[in-house]
This record gives C-alpha cells, sequence and structure tokens, in this order.
C-alpha cells in the first residue's frame, strides 16, 4: 500500500484511531492521584576501635588494626543487610510507641561501606517516622553490634556517627510524569491498528485504484463533487 493510500484510510477512519487515546486520556485525568511524597537519609559511620598498648608500638600494628576496622565493617554491612537488624530497629521503635514492621524496614534501607566507613540509608514516606527509624537503626548499630561480630569475643565494635541525620524529600521521577502520555501513545498505536483492520474488512471499493487492483473493467465513473460534475 502507498504512503497516499494510507493517508487516504487515515483521513476515512481517523474517528477510530483517536477513540482509545481519548477513553485513556479522560479516564487517566479523572483518576489522577499526586505521587506520594518519599524521603530519603543517610549516616556515614566509621570503625574507630581503638588499638591496644602493644599496637601503639609500632607501624606495623597500627596497619593490622586498620585492617581489622575494614572487616568489621564488611560484617556490618551484612549485619545491616538482613532481617534480624530490621527486627531489632523494629523493637527499639516499638519501645518508642513506633510501629513500624521488620519488612517495611528492610525495604527501605540500604548499606554500603568503603574501607573503614559503613553508609546507612532509609527511604520512606513519612519524614517524622523516617527520622525516628534512622535514630533507632543507629543505637542498634551502635550498641548492639556484638553478636553481628564473634568475631570480637563479645565486644562491641566501636562506631563513630559522622554525620547528623537529614531528612530531604525526594522528588517524583520521570517515570511517573511520562506515565499518562506513554499510555496515551500506546493508545493511539491501538486506535491505529484498529483502523487499519476495520479498513481490511471493508469490502466497500471507494475509486478507480480499488476496483482496478482487483481486475474489473472501469465502464464509467461518477465524480463526487458537484463541480466536477
Amino acid at each position: 500500500m502507498e504512503l497516499r493510500q494510507y493517508w487516504r484510510v487515515l483521513r476515512r477512519r481517523w474517528l477510530l484511531m483517536i477513540i482509545p487515546a481519548v477513553i485513556v486520556l479522560g479516564v487517566g485525568l479523572v483518576t489522577y492521584q499526586r505521587p506520594p511524597p518519599v524521603y530519603n537519609v543517610g549516616v556515614r559511620f566509621i570503625v574507630a576501635q581503638p588499638p591496644g598498648a602493644e599496637a601503639r608500638q609500632s607501624d606495623q600494628e597500627r596497619y593490622y588494626n586498620w585492617t581489622a576496622s575494614e572487616y568489621i565493617v564488611n560484617g556490618l554491612n551484612d549485619w545491616v543487610s538482613g532481617n534480624r537488624f530490621a527486627a531489632l530497629v523494629s523493637q527499639e521503635l516499638a519501645a518508642q510507641g513506633l510501629d513500624v514492621p521488620a519488612g517495611a524496614i528492610m525495604g527501605s534501607l540500604a548499606a554500603g561501606n568503603a574501607r573503614s566507613m559503613l553508609t546507612v540509608s532509609l527511604t520512606f514516606g513519612d519524614a517524622e517516622t523516617l527520622a525516628a527509624m534512622m535514630d533507632a537503626a543507629a543505637a542498634v548499630l551502635v550498641a548492639q553490634n556484638a553478636d553481628a561480630l564473634p568475631q570480637l569475643g563479645g565486644e562491641t565494635a566501636v562506631l563513630v556517627q559522622l554525620d547528623e541525620p537529614v531528612v530531604n524529600p525526594i522528588s517524583a521521577g520521570i517515570r511517573s510524569q511520562l506515565d499518562l502520555p506513554f499510555r496515551v501513545a500506546l493508545a493511539l498505536a491501538a486506535g491505529l491498528g484498529l483502523a487499519l483492520l476495520v479498513e481490511y474488512l471493508d469490502p466497500t471499493l471507494r475509486d478507480r485504484e480499488e476496483a482496478q487492483s482487483l481486475g474489473l473493467e472501469i465502464l464509467g465513473e461518477i465524480p463526487k463533487n458537484k463541480a466536477e460534475r
């Protein structure tokens, strides 16, 4: 089919093509809701395990102490990313009168480590609850890490909090902004397919070219416009 034939089809079936897009656009505008607010807070911790008396005697011993700090951070990172840590944070919040399930905490928590530094990040939909969650996570991380580090023989690793927790709003992503236009574009594509399908199933002959394409001989033609008549 030539381009001009496609153009004729679109002119003839334009209503079928735009109806799905109009319906999708109307439903999208009626049911539109602003994305809920989302907040994030992140805090860095550094392992400040004090060296023993013998560790102050040589640079080599101090080097081993720094290396041990890196191993401790690796272990803490694995602990923070697990459900046991989330359950302890949930218990800490429950003691403050806040009911935040461990699953919600684990789903909103992200942790990372670089050498002797541990980064803990939380994302949640309520700023006040998020601040309480970070305080509880910091308290558990600093005071209850002995169970996660059996290599220390029951001692608690010394952690220093480097940052004050600051809750920041997260802007809605571009995905939410393009959701409705994307659905309208899909509806237009569906409408185009519907128009072409209806045209394909329509047995009506509308011009000389269509009749000749079937091998029919043209005996006469009645002009469409009065001026042509």
